[in-house]
């Protein structure tokens, strides 16, 4: 460890008080891959070019996600005497509005989401009383947003590396009951006690040992750790470096996958810096106690996300999973004792050695203590990045800090846990969030991905979607995975596509537990929840497919058929003039038809219909009027 620590200390502090009181206007923007997807690269130009036509020097600050990623591009205006105010939905305009607003001229209301420090506006909120901040805890997230990533100033003046300090004052065994006392368990999606984890290592026999970072993200719409590696990389260095001085590795490695380029090039900036200040290096344990770290990164598989699969393609073998045990902790990396742990749970860690284990159980339950992050995706009104104690539940998180369903729909599904995970109805709102909760409901917390459908989602074609990836990510090792998993996509498509039987249904289930039972990983042993689940919850979509030939929601191709209702429709030709395959008839002014033999139901019709005449319906419902 440096033994200039607390002169670097010092120095981070001074800068960050700087920033914080200086008389040059601070502008933060999140440009995070969420902030860049909706163009804050582009706002941060126009911000640039519009505060130099006004003569004004800024100083600019790209940040990480703040979380409320639908009212992405965000920016943050910071100048002294005036109230602290955060802009979202920050377009080009907005920009030299923006600019404009720090040149004298008045507040642009369109853009102005919240204030950040002791000042206020009339009828502004702070930050945190927005609907979205308000019932959240950021603990894990408490930087994402607030420092630039790329600066080790800001993450030590925010408190990084002053775990790692209490930590080398312990010795491993006080470390281990400071790690038992705060309860935390893997953010990964087992839960399992990250106490009894290092402990099996620590206890494990040799000499070389190995700390991994499993950063390997492959849940669709899932991107907590993306988020933590792109906002606060330090965070995540300093648990692993805890790690090594707890189990007694000088080595540890970060398997990213390479769709995370953003996330890999901050890591890259953070890793030199922890170098260049003795963090890492010879004697980052202590005199003579190495500790490195490296980037692997990952191609994409997400059956790399299981250990031994993440271990095989560390070795440069192809990421295939094999059983257990041995346990990593005890014949892991090129059979060494091997601490895994993901992205979230490492950042944790240092959480926990800076304030104490019992500041971080004050959040959670009796089992599951502590904050989560999720990521909040689908059909809800404020999709984002989440962070809430253990136990909330997830009502709570999809309608008070989601706002609900968006638009005129209804809730009528969510899923947790990923492709991996199961769905949930409305009367399954009301229980909280942990580990143990989740999985007696069927589904499990997972890494934390939360997918909410509302009515026009169909249940089955959900299963199908989800069955489809598992077979695309399946390595093929062991067969209940490889065949059972086929199978399972081949009669849920039967029955999406009109062509399956009540028979099917049973088959489903009995080839599910089937899969469960065989497989050699957690892919294959997951895969059939979201098929489990919707069966238990929402059976009578299955038989309505099967039985009365609809899909109730009216989402599967096969099932469905567009008609024109001829009060509603005034002849416009849009919808004709846009058909793909001109088949849709009628002159101007008049009713159209839409003739079924050619149609297919690409949905255009119904889209662009600003009269509301397209009506989708099932097919069975226009067979008494041929």
């Amino acid at each position: 460890m440096t033994s200039n620590f607390d002169q670097a200390q010092q120095v981070a502090h001074e800068a960050w008080a700087e920033l914080a009181s200086g008389a040059t206007p601070v502008v933060t923007i999140g440009t995070a891959t969420c902030g860049r997807s909706a163009g804050a690269l582009e706002t941060l130009e126009a911000l640039r070019e519009a505060a130099a036509k006004h003569g004004l020097a800024c100083r600019f600050v790209e940040v990480g996600c703040l979380g409320p990623c639908y009212a992405e591009p965000l920016v943050t205006v910071q100048q002294a005497g005036e109230p602290t105010v955060c802009f979202a939905s920050v377009d080009k305009l907005g920009a030299r509005k923006i600019a404009a607003y720090l040149a004298g001229e008045r507040l642009p209301a369109k853009y102005v989401f919240a204030t950040t420090g002791p000042e206020r506006i009339p009828d502004v909120p702070d930050l945190m009383d927005t609907p979205m901040m308000k019932g959240q805890v950021r603990r894990v997230l408490r930087n994402c947003g607030v420092i630039d990533p790329t600066d080790i100033q800001h993450s030590l003046a925010r408190g990084a590396y002053t775990g790692l300090q209490r930590a080398l004052t312990l010795s491993a065994r006080e470390r281990l009951s400071e790690l038992e006392r705060s309860g935390l368990r893997g953010r990964g999606g087992a839960g399992f006690p990250l106490s009894r984890k290092w402990t099996f290592c620590l206890e494990a026999p040799g000499d070389t040992k190995y700390v991994v970072c499993n950063a390997d993200e492959g849940d669709p719409g899932a991107f907590m750790n993306r988020s933590l590696l792109e906002g606060d990389p330090h965070a995540v260095l300093e648990g692993m470096i805890i790690a090594g001085l707890s189990i007694g590795a000088a080595e540890g490695y970060i398997y990213c996958r390479a769709e995370y380029p953003l996330a890999l090039e901050r890591l890259d900036v953070a890793i030199r810096q922890a170098e260049e200040l003795g963090f890492l290096g010879p004697d980052a344990l202590g005199p003579g106690r190495p500790f490195s770290i490296r980037v692997k990164e990952g191609a994409g598989a997400f059956v790399c996300g299981e250990e031994t699969a993440l271990i095989a393609s560390l070795e440069g073998r192809r990421g295939m999973p094999r059983p257990r045990p041995p346990f990593p902790a005890v014949s892991g990396l090129w059979g060494c004792p091997t601490v895994i742990n993901n992205v979230e749970t490492l950042a944790s860690v240092g959480l926990i050695f800076q304030n104490s284990a019992e500041w971080y159980a004050e959040y959670g339950t009796e089992q599951s203590k502590g904050t989560k992050t999720f990521a909040l995706v689908g059909n809800v009104l404020r999709p984002g990045l989440v962070e809430v104690p253990l136990g909330t539940t997830l009502r709570t998180m999809i309608f008070d800090i989601g706002g609900g369903v968006a638009g005129k729909h209804k809730f009528k599904a969510v899923q947790t846990g990923g492709p991996s995970g199961g769905c949930l109805p409305e009367d399954k709102l009301d229980i909280p969030v942990d580990y143990e909760s989740l999985q007696a409901a069927g589904t499990i917390m997972g890494s934390g991905g939360i997918v909410v459908m509302d009515e026009r989602t169909c249940m089955v074609d959900f299963a199908r979607y989800f069955l489809d990836f598992a077979v695309d990510e399946s390595c093929g090792k062991c067969g209940p995975c490889r065949l059972g998993t086929w199978q399972l996509l081949r009669i849920l498509e039967d029955i999406t596509q009109g062509k399956g039987s009540v028979a099917d249904i049973e088959l489903l289930e009995e080839l599910s537990h089937n899969i469960m039972r065989g497989s050699l990983c957690g892919l294959g042993t997951s895969a059939p929840n979201p098929v489990l689940t919707t069966l238990r919850y929402f059976r009578d979509e299955y038989v309505a497919h099967v039985e009365s030939q609809i899909c109730p929601a009216l989402a599967c191709r096969d099932y469905i058929a567009y008609e024109i209702d001829q009060e509603l429709c005034t002849g416009c030709t849009v919808c004709a003039g846009l058909c793909p395959v001109e088949g849709i008839a009628g002159s101007r002014k008049y009713a159209h038809e839409i003739n079924e033999a050619v149609c297919t139901k690409c949905g255009v019709c119904s889209n662009s219909c600003t009269f509301d005449a397209v009506k989708t319906v099932n097919k069975v419902d226009l067979e008494p009027s041929r």
